[in-house]
């Protein structure tokens, strides 16, 4: 059974009762000759959580930062917010909240002193300000720290401080950037609960990340492969078209099963999983069909212990198979 992966535009659910935030259709950006982006079109709804995924140099940052107004696009058009991009910017700066990549608040500044700048700049004045900043503090459990500098906190919490931040003036729609690179898994879990929480206040969120955990949380995804978006998802139908696909083989030494996996022309990918081989199949390769004589094949180059059984799918084989090229059938 032929697994198309490349291509989809997957709608939202329930996209007939919800509130469309941002519409693209046919977004590109060029610099020079370098096609960054090319022919973006997805819809993501009020309240969804929607990750960007895909390799360094495929397009992820560069789509943000046109959905955010801070780049033009070279190619198609796009409404945030019932907002032209890049027509209605100004319209638009008010309403969003944005996390880098990289942490941008002050490091000669504390941390409600960060926090009450971030409030002047969005405009944040009197008695609403004095109480927004007050609820800030107590939301991500900041009072304790008020007075320490962001550059004495650890990754975790200057995270938290960035979120917060992003956030002082209830954007109706966030964007981050890769906001966990580098922070430990509990950091990372606490950041997520944070983010649906967000999302069941009505906040929409688009996130780009590397995590594969991460990008399972997501309702949908935008899968990149460079300078083209791949497919617009959600996870389980990704992993759901890799059905049938995938097998672990096990064997001793596995540095050998490895290598005699790799000349085999039924094999589109390895990944070693502690003393099991990870393996996708070719597209049109069916698991329960190549299992039995990738077995054989491993015996018979006297390898101790040989073995293998179906699995399912996961996130990492999707992107893979998307990758190489393959498209989802419709």
């Amino acid at each position: 059974m032929m697994a198309e992966l490349a291509g989809v535009l997957e709608q939202p659910a329930s996209k007939g009762s919800r509130e469309v935030v941002i519409e693209a259709r046919d977004l590109g950006r060029r610099f020079g000759s370098l096609v960054a982006v090319d022919g973006l079109n997805l819809e993501v709804c009020r309240g969804e959580v929607f990750g960007f995924v895909g390799p360094n140099g495929s397009g992820k940052s560069t789509s943000m930062r046109m959905l955010l107004g801070l780049l033009e696009p070279s190619a198609g058009s796009a409404q945030v917010l019932g907002c032209s991009i890049p027509g209605d910017i100004e319209k638009l700066r008010p309403r969003v909240g944005y996390m880098t990549q990289k942490f941008s608040l002050y490091d000669d500044l504390s941390i409600f002193e960060n926090l009450e700048f971030a409030a002047e700049v969005f405009g944040l004045e009197g008695l609403r300000r004095r109480d927004r900043l007050a609820e800030v503090m107590e939301e991500f459990q900041l009072e304790e720290r008020r007075d320490q500098r962001p550059a004495t906190l650890s990754g975790g919490w200057r995270q938290r401080l960035a979120l917060a931040a992003a956030t002082v003036h209830e954007p109706e729609l966030l964007f981050l950037d890769e906001p966990t690179a580098g922070v430990d898994p509990e950091s990372r879990r606490l950041f997520w609960e944070k983010l649906f929480e967000l999302a069941e206040r009505g906040a929409t969120i688009l996130v780009s990340t590397h995590y594969m955990d991460e990008a399972v949380r997501c309702h949908r995804l935008c899968v990149f492969r460079p300078g083209c978006p791949a497919a617009v998802a959600s996870p389980q139908r990704l992993t759901a078209a890799l059905e049938d696909r995938v097998v672990e083989l096990w064997g001793e030494p596995t540095g050998e099963v490895i290598k005699i996996l790799r000349q085999r022309p039924e094999v589109a990918s390895l990944t070693q999983l502690g003393n099991r081989v990870h393996t996708l199949l070719e597209s049109g390769e069916s698991a329960l069909a190549a299992l039995d004589p990738l077995v054989e094949h491993l015996a018979a180059r006297d390898l101790e212990q040989p073995g293998g059984e179906v699995v399912e799918a996961n996130l990492e084989d999707a992107l893979v198979a998307l990758s190489q090229g393959e498209e989802i059938a419709g």
